[in-house]
């Protein structure tokens, strides 16, 4: 991962020489994918993984998944319910165990990790 990731660098990957094939895994990574897209953060109109907040989604020999994440600030209003809304959007993707959000802070989440889709919705050039 780059020191400055933005959405498009989020991290997605299967933990070593996983028994898992490989189209299974790019499926299951498009489809989670697609499911984080669907969380918004309630005050943001802008999808919580083109705002970068997703920092590491980690598929696991046994189909768990681990998922790193990130908020805009440490006092972000929605701290309780978005970790919550991204393990419910993943666990939905067919073929997924269980899943673990972990919020982390480090590095910490600025406007340069916006995509540009992110950018164009909340007019942010």
């Amino acid at each position: 991962m780059t020191d400055n990731p933005t959405a498009a660098d989020a991290k997605t990957e299967s933990t070593g020489g996983s028994t898992l094939p490989k189209e299974e895994i790019a499926r299951m990574t498009d489809d989670i994918v697609a499911a984080l897209k669907t969380v918004y953060d309630p005050e943001i109109p802008a999808d919580i993984y083109e705002l970068g907040l997703i920092y590491k989604v980690d598929i696991k020999d046994d189909r768990a998944v681990d998922v790193d994440m990130t908020l805009t600030t440490p006092n972000c209003p929605a701290a309780a319910e978005l970790p919550l809304m991204v393990e419910n959007a993943v666990a939905s993707v067919a073929g997924v165990g269980p899943v673990k959000v972990q919020v982390v802070w480090d590095p910490p989440w600025d406007q340069s990790r916006m995509s540009d889709e992110a950018r164009v919705v909340l007019n942010m050039w």
